[in-house]
């Protein structure tokens, strides 16, 4: 086994950032009907709009949960702004493995949920807590 999927099964194993965020700021929650996969993002920002905590619950293969893990662990700290500018290819590149057409959903399914989160934390707070 080769040292990228041993980060993975590392990430599917033990995920960081795994769990429920105390009055977030935003939810949102993708899902794959494909293979039933289900990422369920939260976020909370602080004062200047950066992500104080961000974390994740579901449930799914080793590729969708440790490419959430690992996409996770870099989102602390940064902005909306710096968030939304995150590419696929990205995520593809972060994993440093083969990604089949049919597995690309899989690998992608948290940050199209952390996008999804992150369009809802934008939305002018006339409530406190959003989710979709």
């Amino acid at each position: 086994m080769d040292i990228y999927s041993e980060i993975i099964l590392d990430h599917y194993k033990n995920p960081r950032n795994k769990g429920s965020v105390k009055n977030a700021t935003a939810t949102a929650i993708e899902h794959n009907p494909l293979c039933g996969d289900k990422i369920k993002i939260e976020l909370l920002l602080d004062k200047s709009n950066r992500i104080k905590t961000i974390k994740f619950s579901g449930s799914g293969c080793a590729i969708s949960q440790a490419a959430a893990s690992m996409l996770l662990e870099t989102l602390t700290g940064k902005t909306l702004n710096e968030i939304e500018k995150i590419k696929s290819r990205e995520i593809i590149k972060m994993l440093n493995i083969p990604i089949s057409p049919a597995r690309e959903k899989c690998a992608l399914l948290g940050l199209y949920a952390v996008k999804k989160a992150v369009e809802l934390a934008a939305k002018p707070r006339n409530s406190k807590k959003r989710s979709k």
